[in-house]
């Protein structure tokens, strides 16, 4: 009932940027939460970033400083900037998206992106 679709992923050198985004689309009431988790080869996936509705954000120490979570609720969209990245950044990025609805205000949905993968190197 609700599709997320990621985009922007690619191969970077340290030190650069990337962009990605991520759009929620369906039988959307509201969304509550949003985030981006990550998983690197052989280790868990993490939570690294989230946006609250209101707008308030968190970030893991690893990513402070460098990354930025937004989001544009007309959209339905989550955005992550990456900057200065590092090549312990490479990974296979996943947005989340938490939030009700339309069929019922008790009814809610717990969605992931397809992911994309992100890969810092020189």
């Amino acid at each position: 009932q609700v599709q997320l679709v990621e985009s922007g992923g690619g191969l970077v050198e340290p030190g650069g940027s990337l962009r990605l985004s991520c759009a929620a689309s369906g039988s959307i009431s509201s969304i509550n939460a949003m985030g981006w988790y990550r998983q690197a080869p052989g280790k868990q996936r993490e939570l690294f970033a989230a946006i609250a509705e209101g707008g308030r954000t968190n970030y893991a120490d690893s990513v402070k400083g460098r990354f930025t979570i937004s989001r544009d609720n007309a959209k339905n969209t989550v955005y992550l900037q990456m900057n200065s990245l590092k090549p312990e950044d490479t990974a296979v990025y996943y947005c989340n998206v938490k939030g009700r609805l339309t069929i019922s205000l008790f009814s809610t949905f717990d969605e992931w992106g397809q992911g994309t993968l992100v890969t810092v190197s020189s």
